[in-house]
This record gives C-alpha cells, sequence and structure tokens, in this order.
C-alpha cells in the first residue's frame, strides 16, 4: 500500500497523467457508444465525464489539478472551432439555397436559448454573476466562456453549462426531432447544431454527413449571433 501510495503521488503530479486519463475515459465511452448500437442516450461525452468524475472524487483530486494537465484538449477546443468554418465553405451553395430558412432558424434558436435561461435564472431570483453565466450556456466552449467573462459572469460555471446542455440537447435530439416528423437532414443538423453546439455537432455528424456539415454551420453562426445579442439581452433583464 506504501508503494502504491507512492507512486501515485508521484504520477499525480506529472501533467500527462491527466490529459492520458482524458483521452482514454473517451476512448472507453467511445467504446460504450458503439457497443450499444450508438444510441443517442449512450453519449460518448457523458460517459467520459462521468468516469473522470468518479477517478477524480475516488484520489481526491481537485479540478485545478486535473485542468493543468489536462489544458491541452481545453487549447484545441478553439482550433476545432475555427475548423467548422470548413463545412460552411463546402456547404456554401447549399446554404445559399437555404438562406432565408436558416436565417430564421438561427434568430428564433439563439434568441429562445438567452432569453429562456435569463427568463428562468431571473424567477429563481439569481444575481448579476450567475446570470451572466448562464447567458451563453448554447455556445461552444471557447466562445461561451469569453461572452462569460466579458458580461462579469463565472467562466467556470458556464463551462459546465455548455457541456450540460451540448450532452441533453445531443441524447434527446433524435427522439424529438423523429416525433416531431422533422426529416430534412439540413433542417435536423442546423437546429442541433444552435441548440447544442459542439457536443451535438458530433452526435449529427454520427447520424448523418449532412446533418453533420449544417450542425456545424449553425454551430458557428449561433456562437456570433449569441456574442451579440447576449450582452443585450442581458442588460434588459438587470
Amino acid at each position: 500500500m506504501t508503494d502504491a501510495a507512492l507512486i501515485w503521488s508521484y504520477l499525480s503530479q506529472e501533467p500527462l497523467l491527466w490529459l492520458t486519463a482524458t483521452l482514454v475515459a473517451y476512448v472507453l465511452g467511445d467504446r460504450f457508444f458503439r457497443r450499444m448500437n450508438r444510441q443517442s442516450w449512450a453519449n460518448p461525452v457523458l460517459t467520459a465525464v462521468i468516469l473522470l468524475g468518479v477517478v477524480l472524487w475516488a484520489t481526491g483530486t481537485s479540478y485545478q489539478t486535473y485542468f493543468e494537465g489536462a489544458q491541452f484538449v481545453h487549447f484545441m477546443l478553439g482550433p476545432a472551432t475555427v475548423a467548422l468554418g470548413m463545412p460552411l465553405y463546402d456547404n456554401l451553395h447549399r446554404v445559399r439555397k437555404a438562406a432565408l430558412p436558416l436565417v430564421a432558424g438561427l434568430l428564433a434558436g439563439s434568441l429562445t436559448a438567452v432569453i429562456s435561461v435569463l427568463a428562468i435564472g431571473k424567477a429563481f431570483g439569481l444575481g448579476p454573476v450567475m446570470l451572466a453565466s448562464l447567458a451563453p450556456k448554447s455556445t461552444t466552449a471557447p466562445v461561451a466562456i469569453g461572452i462569460s467573462e466579458g458580461l462579469g459572469g463565472e467562466p467556470t460555471i458556464t463551462a459546465v453549462l455548455v457541456l450540460l446542455t451540448g450532452i441533453f440537447g445531443a441524447i434527446i435530439a433524435t427522439p424529438l426531432l423523429n416525433a416531431l416528423g422533422i426529416r430534412d437532414w439540413r433542417a435536423r443538423g442546423f437546429s442541433l447544431g444552435v441548440a447544442a453546439h459542439g457536443i451535438g455537432t458530433a452526435r449529427a455528424f454520427q447520424v448523418n454527413e449532412t446533418a453533420g456539415a449544417f450542425a456545424g454551420i449553425g454551430m458557428g453562426l449561433n456562437a456570433v449571433l449569441t456574442a451579440i445579442i447576449a450582452p443585450l439581452v442581458l442588460h434588459l433583464f438587470q
């Protein structure tokens, strides 16, 4: 036991440990997802979060220690988000044909996401910091954190809310859209990208390539629009 404790004490100080743990957790989550025939409830990100949470709790590791080792993954969120501009370029001709519905859907999705969460937060008596943290929760993490910081929110809370929003959206999207009778892959993907950002976009790519491409478009456009409207709407609620 003493030797094991010494080994763990040494390994826990190495930054690569938590980066490796993050990657291993996702690989295990992805295998579970495939074993379950890609069911939406078996989302690999959700599984990875649960596994990592259990490991951090069992080892008594603080979030700060974990983040110091896994921050390379956080750094890669920025380039990954920018790279989603490729689907927009590749599908530019299709976007032009459906420009009006896409703009209408983007405005409806972005405004609903911001207004609804602020209205609920206000109804429960949340303070200005929490409201600022809530406002960008439907936007991809790098953009949401930047918006939260600019509005005076708590970036850590925003990051958690973004993660929960993405996981929840990815889980309910397929059964919900099926129940609503929405068959157009462009509409399905775009709505998922607007509402559930990167995790939703990943889910869309798992289901259909066209849906994934339009999810990436929705995610990117929603990030830009939310950065504009979130401060305005938040000002009205405050």
